[in-house]
């Protein structure tokens, strides 16, 4: 039961790894590939866990390593490119390219550090752009986005002979997420910035500051640095974009970056509107609780056991409620994230935030969302349905990743490769241009 509550919270902050040293995994990932290729079997052996290394010989090594190239081929590259919390593990997934097929290999470390297992998951589909992506109406070009001893690679999306025309700055969810907020074969940043540009639209996405820079979130951080301060630098470049309208910048925050969206846009007066997709009204905690639940609910487990490790699961839970320090370490760890983390999202909220704006705002929801659900969409539109300045759409059955799906399910989703609907591109678009969506 306890990897309920872990894979729940892997969900909600997205591909977390804040309480480990990443460039330490990807370290020993790398090095550990390395005397593979070498033939220093027995060097790699070192690197397993004692209780492993009587399982596994450096000759078992060596076979598995020849049987690997004798499907593969040779050795083109290897490298680490992402972790994760896997139950009390992580794991570290290393890019293979070898001269006759790539092969992704999974990595579990302990938390000393030393290798548990070794997986090779079987090849996911790949990307593909969506069918609304005219790439003969667009352009990409690369910048970086600065704030104080941080860089940024980004990418801006611009339409092809067009002038004075909107742009949008794509904010991302918790956790570490390329600019492409890739999650499995999906690439839902990218699928609205081609959808959006095929349309006149601009936009700026970003590598978000926790994946580059893993090692500043080990310790004490807030929403500050995890999402404002680059998000508010990725607003600055969007008015220096050669072509783009400075008085039609708009923001579209997914998940984290939608609850926080009114909040940037109290810093960013520029700003002509703000797009709030699958964004929580609640509190972080509650929707960590949702999930458990759901996912309780999915495993179909009505024992009594069950049902008591259950509780204690959300009780632990309940702990990240926190709204003060007091006698509380700033970098003590509640479910994954600093208190400092929670003491200052709790204290915000988004709801009265945007109640408070006077620019446009478009609110959008998926009914097949299991991570956000319609009742956070609900509590926006109690609470705001009398403000002129905003616009709600329910879309029954986009997930959150805004990709068409038959059901809620599950995370299995996020491995099927699935394009942001487009309908909801269509009326991004019409919103951002003034014209009416149908509701």
């Amino acid at each position: 039961m306890k990897k309920i509550f872990l894979i729940a919270l892997l969900l909600c902050l997205g591909k977390v790894s804040f309480s480990q040293n990443v460039i330490s995994l990807f370290n020993k990932a790398n090095n550990f590939f390395y005397y593979m290729e070498e033939g220093k079997f027995d060097t790699a052996h070192m690197y397993f866990d004692p209780a492993e290394q009587a399982k596994v010989s450096p000759e078992n090594l060596k076979q598995l390593w020849a049987n690997i190239k004798s499907k593969l081929g040779n050795v083109k590259s290897l490298e680490s490119i992402q972790s994760k919390i896997q139950g009390q593990f992580f794991a570290v997934t290393v890019e293979g390219k070898f001269d006759n097929d790539n092969q992704n290999f999974i990595l579990g470390f302990n938390k000393a550090e030393k290798l548990v297992g070794l997986y090779m998951p079987p090849k996911l589909a790949t990307y593909a752009l969506p069918s609304y992506a005219d790439t003969t109406k667009y352009q990409e070009n690369s910048i970086y986005l600065n704030t104080k001893g941080h860089q940024l690679a980004a990418v801006v999306t611009t339409p092809k002979n067009v002038s004075n025309f909107p742009i949008v700055v794509l904010v991302h969810g918790s956790g570490p997420s390329d600019m492409d907020e890739a999650i499995g074969t999906n690439k839902p940043f990218k699928d609205i910035a081609v959808g959006l540009a095929a349309k006149g639209i601009g936009t700026v996405r970003y590598v978000k500051r926790t994946l580059l820079y893993a090692n500043e979130f080990n310790g004490a951080f807030t929403v500050k640095e995890e999402v404002t301060d680059d998000a508010l630098a990725a607003i600055a470049s969007a008015k220096a974009v050669k072509g783009a309208d400075p008085k039609q910048i708009y923001l579209f925050g997914h998940s984290l970056g939608g609850m926080l969206a009114p909040q940037i846009a109290t810093m960013a007066p520029d700003l002509n509107g703000v797009i709030l997709a699958a964004a929580p009204a609640r509190k972080l905690t509650d929707i960590i609780i949702d999930q458990n639940k759901y996912f309780f609910s999915l495993a179909k487990d009505s024992t009594e056991l069950g049902k008591r490790q259950l509780d204690t699961i959300l009780t632990d839970v309940g702990r990240s409620r926190l709204t003060q320090l007091g006698n509380i370490r700033p970098d003590s760890v509640i479910i994954g994230l600093p208190a400092s983390y929670w003491v200052n999202l709790n204290s915000y909220d988004q709801v009265a935030t945007a109640k408070k704006l006077s620019k446009k705002i478009l609110i959008v929801q998926g009914g097949n969302d299991f991570q956000v659900s319609s009742e956070d969409y609900n509590l926006w539109n109690t609470a705001l349905n009398k403000k002129k300045n905003i616009t709600f759409k329910l879309y029954p059955e986009l997930n959150h990743l805004l990709t068409p799906q038959t059901e809620k399910g599950s995370q299995a989703q996020y491995q099927t490769p699935s394009n942001v609907s487009e309908k909801l591109i269509d009326d991004l678009a019409l919103w951002i241009k003034g014209q009416p969506i149908t509701k």
